[in-house]
């Protein structure tokens, strides 16, 4: 059996699951949230709230169900059994300083938030999971992604993925939302891909699915509800400019955009006209992907002036301190590329700015070639160079 990658996470997962009673794992299905679990607790009693017989169990006799427990306990996708939030609540009020014993996960954000904010306030840890970062997994790249079974077997990628759209589709998209034209769902998934890296309008995504706006705005809340989507939102502050309002769309895999696009193999995605978009979006996923996995809170910004004039990332730092990024999927960095983060960073008021153009290359010490103020930077560096991560 092949033996578990740990994840970036673990080491914040257990310090949380010493100081709180609860541990609640979300993300997008398939990218590891029960594994790591099972890294951390390997002889937990384990539960699947998904299995036919251990919902029935549940809707039939949930405290006969919670008497049933060895602990530490797994329960997997909780969201399918919300009415036990209230009884495990009250099991750990009643005994508030044994910590660590509830480890649950979920794939559907909002619905099972809701839950939690009712029932476990102030009881629960909350982490967010996403596919394998570049700093976790060597085999992560802008056309496979970095869902686990996709890693495990590449020559599969393109069967799995489809797998996983349809089951998407089938189960979560139905669940979030009651939508019955899937197919048209389906499509609107294939265009929103050619979309990835630009600043949403959804009349634009409206008008050829034959669609409303106010459709289209329900179904990019179910894709973030699921944990497929990343939108970018502007970031406004004290830059003395016209600011843009609209976010900017990524997708939480780069592996599934190439699967939507019809993209099979990395020579494809080369020669693609979708190659620098899909790069962008690689450097977003690599960015949250540091940013939660270290236990941070999600924060990914863009900067762009009424003018045209943008900076594909904007990152905070903490104590004013700004990280400007653009994505250049070329491995020739000139100074010109630097230049819009340059006019931002005088624009700034009150912020110390960092400038860094991350390309598919590697980092070679001592060497920039941005130009004044901004640095070069490998995208396998985001972590610790953007970010300040140790690797």
């Amino acid at each position: 059996m092949r033996k578990p990658i740990p994840r970036r996470l673990i080491p914040f997962a257990e310090a949380a699951s010493r100081g709180f009673p609860a541990l609640l794992l979300t993300g997008p299905r398939r990218s590891g949230k029960t594994t790591l679990l099972q890294i951390m607790r390997p002889k937990a009693d384990y539960r699947l709230l998904e299995d036919p017989d251990t919902l029935a169990q549940v809707k039939e006799d949930p405290r006969g169900f919670l008497d049933g427990l060895r602990f530490p306990v797994i329960l997997d996708e909780i969201q399918n059994a919300p009415e036990l939030l209230p009884y495990i609540r009250s099991r750990i009020d009643a005994a508030p300083n044994r910590k660590g014993r509830w480890l649950l996960t979920g794939s559907q954000e909002a619905p099972l938030m809701q839950g939690v904010t009712e029932s476990m306030a102030g009881r629960v840890a909350i982490f967010q999971l996403l596919p394998f970062s570049r700093q976790e997994h060597a085999k992560v790249t802008p056309f496979l992604g970095g869902f686990p079974e996709v890693l495990a077997r590449p020559m599969l990628a393109d069967t799995w993925f489809r797998s996983y759209v349809q089951t998407y589709l089938e189960r979560d998209v139905r669940a979030v939302s009651g939508i019955r034209e899937l197919s048209t769902f389906r499509r609107f998934l294939g265009l929103l891909a050619t979309r990835a890296g630009q600043v949403l309008n959804k009349t634009d995504l409206a008008g050829p699915l034959g669609v409303s706006v106010p459709t289209v705005d329900a179904w990019i809340g179910i894709l973030e509800v699921t944990g497929l989507l990343i939108l970018a939102r502007p970031f406004t502050e004290n830059f003395g400019k016209r600011l843009t309002k609209s976010p900017k769309i990524y997708f939480s895999d780069t592996g599934l955009v190439c699967h939507l696009l019809g993209l099979r193999s990395a020579a494809d995605l080369s020669r693609s006209p979708f190659a620098g978009p899909i790069f962008e979006n690689h450097v977003a996923c690599e960015i949250v992907k540091a940013q939660q996995h270290h236990g941070r809170r999600r924060e990914l910004y863009f900067l762009r002036d009424k003018t045209g004039l943008e900076v594909d990332f904007a990152v905070p730092l903490g104590a004013r301190r700004l990280a400007l990024v653009e994505a250049k999927s070329t491995r020739t960095i000139l100074p010109r590329m630097g230049n819009p983060m340059r006019l931002f960073m005088s624009a700034a008021k009150g912020y110390q700015c960092q400038g860094f153009i991350v390309h598919p290359g590697v980092d070679v010490p001592g060497f920039s070639g941005a130009g004044e103020g901004v640095q070069a930077c490998g995208a396998d560096s985001i972590a610790a160079k953007v970010l300040g991560f140790r690797t």
